[in-house]
């Protein structure tokens, strides 16, 4: 077992979830990545190449039960002190309720909502201690609050519905519990977020890790911005 400090990352293939592998293995952390295909992960198998002592990666179809147990089944006794949940979808082009197709929807929400939810129930045994971190990335879209435009609302659903569903899960937890943190990485410029995005990934990642690193221990359950700033639900 590592004695430097262990982060899972669910969704390690590209954008923000490579550069969280990254910036994590950089700061001296070991690093697991998942990936749906293992195969075509090519950044992600140079990274672990370079860094074989740091960087390890496992295949994860979030939106799969029986690919959840099987990471479950493959980490064994890893300890975690963070989970990183950052596998998600943008959804129909349109999103327009409208227009959505049932599939289209039941995937969205599958993936961005419930996914992420049951993957952490399943590997909460694996969490080090209390210090631990669990980590669900979402995005300030999410808030209800804060919906005056009405953009994006496919993708506002689920994010809201991840929101939700975070609350609950921490209001299930037995003490003694690790922090929970629901994060919005700004609108970055990835494959997600676009080429007129005005943050790059590096900033956004940096910024989020600064705020895990200082989450460990501290308990509870907020919703931040990259920079710190907490969004009203």
């Amino acid at each position: 077992m590592s004695e430097r400090p262990v982060v899972l990352v669910a969704g390690a293939s590209r954008g923000l979830g490579l550069e969280l592998v990254r910036q994590f293995a950089d700061r001296g952390w070991t690093v697991i990545g998942t990936v749906r295909d293992v195969t075509r992960a090519h950044e992600l198998i140079r990274l672990e190449g370079e860094r074989p002592d740091r960087v390890s990666i496992k295949a994860l179809d979030i939106a799969k039960p029986e690919s959840v147990a099987a990471l479950k089944a493959g980490l064994g006794g890893e300890r975690l002190d963070v989970l990183y949940i950052n596998a998600g979808i943008m959804g129909p082009t349109h999103h327009d309720p409208r227009r959505v197709t049932d599939a289209e929807f039941e995937e969205l929400m599958l993936t961005n909502a419930l996914a992420p939810i049951r993957l952490a129930e399943a590997l909460l045994g694996n969490l080090r201690d209390e210090k631990s971190v669990v980590v669900f990335m979402t995005s300030q879209l999410g808030s209800i609050l804060e919906n005056d435009s009405g953009d994006y609302d496919l993708y506002r659903a689920s994010k809201a519905a991840l929101n939700s569903l975070t609350r609950s899960f921490v209001a299930r937890l037995r003490s003694p519990r690790p922090t929970v943190l629901s994060l919005h990485p700004g609108w970055v410029k990835t494959d997600m977020g676009g080429a007129q995005a005005p943050l790059d990934a590096p900033t956004s990642v940096a910024g989020m890790i600064d705020i895990v690193e200082r989450a460990r221990g501290a308990g509870g359950h907020r919703f931040l911005d990259y920079q710190g700033k907490e969004i009203p639900w």
